[in-house]
């Protein structure tokens, strides 16, 4: 059942986050590293614990009832997964570790068998190091270039300088959808038919936002989205990798092994269909089922509301943080997520972050995996709060009052 907005309770959803109700260092536990990592509901770890409890063992090979509903939760969180970002097909949605294997297997299969010397692969200029490495090992393997998209003083991607970039050269545009350090939210609905136009292929990294909103890939028409479960509410080492069909299928396999063929001879191998082509060994059976209680958790309210909250709760955090002085904001978009990043006048952002935790408050300092937009802004890294719709009211307050101890302990 959704609940609705009005009936949006933030003090029901928390009950039900275990790791909320306990105290750090003497304070109770103000969790503000959103970006990082999401908690896991209740339901979440019953998913996986009653997996272990009860289904445990290998899917697709056995011939015994605990295989059979091992597989059954399997591939039906499959179909939930594939259905939650609206893919047109099952087999459209690949199993990964997370967002930055999925990466890597676009860069290592498709990337290999598309670039060659002279292309160009265009990422943004604040993209996480997982948007970036995997291409540049690419590009020295088939000698592509790798080129970043400007991005603004404000932590906005420059769609001008984008428009003057794409050319027939342009074989891969990848990039967040909204970035991990700033919280920007790129504008891929205008990016996507661009690059297309241009006859580039599209990768849109979805970590960010998929916890936020509903993704429609079919909508975006993206060639390729990816996401990390534990940034949902769902368990680590589990995410997704979604690709337009055609574009899969002649792909070569990401790992060999077992389940991703038909058929092994030392003749020959045959590969199997998508999409256990990309999915060599036992993949991660509890993950996949975990993942599929997260989403079952995200379907339960209103998803809206839940936005809402998040960014009432961003505009009063920056208030605040404003009032306060000497903590200036960093990523100044109109359009972002929950996501404040700041740096110190005073103090390095590590420092601010030890005396955030001495008083239970849990924020993530530093390059954020972001390294060249640090550099373009000539900082070190931030302090990075980043809020979920379990925060609260209490949780900025708590926040400020941490943010003055350190002002005065280090000024």
């Amino acid at each position: 059942m959704v609940i609705a907005l009005s009936d949006f309770d933030v003090a029901a959803i928390r009950k039900q986050f275990p790791i909320l109700q306990q105290e750090v260092n003497g304070h109770p536990l103000v969790y503000l590293d959103n970006a990082a990592t999401t908690q896991k509901p209740e339901s979440v770890i019953d998913a996986i614990a009653n997996y272990y409890r009860y289904d445990n063992s290998n899917v697709h090979r056995g011939a015994h009832a605990l295989s059979d509903r091992a597989t059954e939760k399997f591939e039906g969180a499959r179909v939930q997964l594939a259905q939650f970002i609206n893919a047109p097909a099952k087999e459209q949605l690949l199993w990964t570790r997370g967002t930055t294997e999925g990466i890597n297997v676009v860069a290592a299969s498709w990337g290999r068998a598309n670039l060659s010397a002279g292309d160009r692969v265009l990422v943004s200029a604040m993209e996480h190091h997982s948007n970036i490495v995997p291409w540049q090992m690419v590009a020295e393997a088939t000698g592509a270039i790798v080129e970043p998209i400007a991005v603004t003083a404000e932590g906005v991607i420059d769609l001008s300088a984008l428009r003057e970039q794409l050319d027939e050269r342009v074989k891969m545009v990848a990039l967040g959808h909204v970035s991990n350090a700033l919280g920007s939210i790129n504008p891929v609905a205008d990016i996507i038919p661009l690059a297309h136009a241009a006859g580039a292929k599209v990768l849109i990294d979805a970590a960010q936002s998929i916890a936020h909103w509903p993704l429609d890939v079919q909508a975006l028409d993206c060639d390729f989205l990816v996401f990390s479960g534990h940034k949902m509410f769902g368990p680590t080492g589990i995410g997704a990798l979604y690709g337009k069909r055609e574009l899969l299928e002649a792909m070569p396999p990401y790992q060999g092994g077992g389940e991703m063929i038909e058929s092994v001879s030392f003749a020959g191998t045959i590969y199997n269909q998508l999409p256990y082509k990309f999915e060599a060994g036992t993949p991660n059976i509890a993950g996949a089922i975990g993942l599929a209680a997260a989403v079952s958790f995200l379907q339960s309210f209103d998803r809206e509301a839940a936005d809402r909250h998040e960014q009432a709760l961003l505009r009063s955090a920056e208030q605040q943080l404003q009032a306060l002085g000497g903590f200036p904001l960093v990523g100044t978009s109109r359009e972002k997520t929950a996501v404040m990043s700041f740096t110190c006048d005073f103090a390095h952002p590590q420092d601010v972050g030890m005396i955030l935790d001495q008083q239970g408050v849990a924020v993530r300092t530093g390059n954020h995996c972001a390294q060249p937009i640090m550099d373009q802004f000539g900082i070190p890294g931030t302090v990075r709060a980043s809020f979920s719709l379990y925060n609260n009211e209490d949780d900025v307050a708590k926040l400020m009052a941490a943010l003055a101890k350190a002002k005065m302990f280090l000024a």
